[in-house]
């Protein structure tokens, strides 16, 4: 356990240089690091900082895609091998092929858990800068076991960093769901008690208190629907949404500018994990392009054109049955993924194209920010809190659909029907604004409809515990106090 929880304080600096964070950081030399002598000056503080944003971005580069939306009905087969991504479109995950483990986010909970504990004692020029550390890293420790919880349900609770070799220490049994999200909203009140301002840092890449919100929503959204939280939580999460709106953001008009290299920390953006060259390698999407050697000859030029350089693999794309369900009109088709034909007009295969990358030195490097939260997801998460509630979700869904069609938007004007058929409009306007964001999984077991809409799950309905993960063998072998969930051997 303790390889899972500890991470060398000497990590961290190394961290903060791989950020670009010692132009800011005066750290002097230190010959031994210790968290007796490490945890001293603000500088320290930052330093500790930066490394649990640095050892996050290591969990958003594949993870996050992988948890949130792999499993859905959005990813199928592309052209290259299978790359061992079959299993969770397939959904035929076990304790052996369990996806990524655990271990990885708790170590960004134990960075979280570090600041918590020492940030408090040490000398600050200003207050305002100590609450900032201690707000993000109390959102840090939020969001990671909200994503956790989601994932595996139950999980080993650890509020305080590991810093010895005690059973005690190391070892623990799993906490309730019940008894996660109390905690998760309590270090949520406790971060948003501490910002300051409802302002954003430039490029938008660590917490914020507009961010903190849309966790908040997202968090208070989720218990209402899957852990009876009811009408209570819709009504935080309805407020938590209104105040996120506050902060400076807004919808762009060009749909395909929010996902553009050059034009990260947009406005309409809330929170995203920041990839740059040399700070960081690949991130998943490199699995989805196309590599010259899986080229098609018989391609038109402007088709080619658009693609440019090539890049990567394509292990998986996006499935027959998504393509479909995206209208010619719809102008968020083609900065999503664009469709290869042959000369002939037969189909050849997709590439996702919302997450490209940018070329470097005439290679393609796929380095685009992984977002957590953007406008637009805000006003569909308000759409679907104001539906619950037996409110007008209409004003919500149009000012996505408005971007969505252009001069085409008289032609789909949403018009509120049911309740029942609200939600389901609400939910294929997430798919349609939010493919390859690492959102439609988790969209499809909050609304229910994992069961209806994912193919290799329609006739496993009634079967709950696949809504879960598996824990890996690996982590049962680390865990003793952890079983595996059930439904799984």
């Amino acid at each position: 356990m303790k390889n899972l929880y500890r991470i060398s304080l000497f990590s961290l600096i190394i961290s903060c240089s791989m950020l670009s964070c010692t132009k800011d950081l005066n750290l002097d030399p230190i010959s031994q690091i210790s968290n007796a002598s490490f945890w001293k000056t603000e500088n320290d503080a930052n330093g500790g900082l930066y490394g649990m944003y640095v050892r996050f971005r290591g969990q958003a580069q594949n993870n996050l895609f992988l948890w949130g939306e792999a499993r859905s009905e959005v990813m199928n087969r592309s052209l290259a091998a299978l790359n061992g991504y079959n299993y969770y479109y397939d959904n035929a995950l076990d304790r052996t092929n369990s996806g990524p483990t655990w271990q990885g986010m708790y170590t960004v909970v134990h960075d979280a858990n570090l600041l918590l504990k020492y940030v408090p004692g040490i000398k600050f020029s200003s207050e305002a800068s100590k609450n900032a550390i201690l707000a993000q890293a109390y959102t840090m420790r939020a969001y990671v076991y909200f994503t956790m919880v989601k994932t595996w349900g139950d999980l080993p609770l650890v509020t305080e960093p590991i810093e010895g070799f005690s059973a005690d220490a190391i070892q623990k049994e799993r906490t309730s769901k019940i008894e996660l999200f109390k905690f998760i909203k309590q270090d949520l009140d406790a971060a948003l008690n501490l910002y300051s301002a409802n302002t954003f840092s430039p490029g938008r890449s660590i917490w914020s208190k507009p961010a903190a919100n849309a966790l908040k929503a997202d968090v208070y959204l989720w218990t209402a629907k899957r852990e009876n939280g009811g009408r209570p939580d819709l009504n935080v999460a309805l407020a938590a949404l209104n105040d996120a709106q506050a902060g400076d953001v807004g919808l762009l008009d060009n749909y395909a500018s929010i996902f553009d290299y050059g034009n990260k920390g947009n406005r309409e953006i809330l929170m995203a994990v920041r990839f740059q060259d040399v700070e960081a390698t690949s991130t998943i999407f490199s699995d989805m392009y196309m590599s010259s050697a899986f080229m098609t000859n018989n391609t038109d030029a402007a088709t080619k054109a658009l693609i440019g350089a090539f890049g990567g693999n394509p292990y998986w794309t996006v499935s027959n049955g998504v393509r479909a369900q995206f209208t010619a009109d719809d102008l968020r088709k083609q900065p999503s993924f664009i469709e290869i034909y042959t000369t002939t007009g037969t189909y050849y295969g997709s590439i996702v194209y919302k997450f490209k990358g940018t070329v470097i030195g005439g290679a393609r490097q796929f380095l685009d920010d992984v977002i957590l939260y953007r406008y637009a997801d805000i006003l569909l998460m308000k759409a679907e809190v104001k539906n619950a509630l037996g409110q007008d979700p209409s004003d919500e869904i149009n000012l996505v659909r408005k971007r969505a069609y252009g001069a085409k938007y008289n032609d789909h004007i949403f018009v509120r029907g049911t309740d029942v058929q609200n939600d389901e409009a609400i939910l294929k306007e997430r798919l349609l604004e939010l493919a390859f964001e690492g959102k439609r999984w988790w969209d499809l077991v909050r609304f229910g409809k994992a069961f209806e809409k994912i193919p290799s799950l329609v006739d496993r309905a009634g079967q709950n515990d696949l809504l879960l993960f598996p824990i890996s063998e690996t982590t049962l072998s680390l865990e003793p106090k952890v079983k595996q969930n059930p439904g799984y051997k």
